[in-house]
């Protein structure tokens, strides 16, 4: 029998700072597969920090979430869920994807 090891990154995002919770979740995903870990969760809107208020107003905040999010997939060297904002014709999303391979596949948590 094999055993799967998550382990979860209790990251204190920055509100606003996309770049920099990137780089802090690109840095715990590290550690995480050095410790021998198959997949790593982040909690809620971890990338662009709690609570994003006014910035989920703004579409270009949405498209630079967005913009993060691929380049971040791109660095990590396991697969990871990472919380962050969605917008997808015209409705937001508090949304969860799973980073894989260098790709992202979002899925929706809660309409708004």
């Amino acid at each position: 029998m094999s055993s799967v090891r998550i382990a979860l990154a209790q990251i204190n995002s920055t509100v606003g700072d996309l770049e920099g919770n990137a780089r802090r979740i690109a840095e715990f995903a590290a550690r995480a597969h050095a410790a021998g870990a198959h997949l790593m969760v982040t909690p809620e809107l971890a990338l662009c920090g709690y609570p994003p208020e006014d910035l989920l107003l703004r579409d270009d905040f949405y498209r630079a979430c967005e913009r993060e999010l691929a380049s971040l997939a791109r660095q990590v060297p396991l697969p990871i869920i990472v919380g962050h904002p969605a917008q997808e014709d015209g409705k937001r999303f508090n949304a969860a994807s799973f980073l894989v391979d260098g790709a992202v596949q979002i899925a929706r948590t809660t309409g708004g």
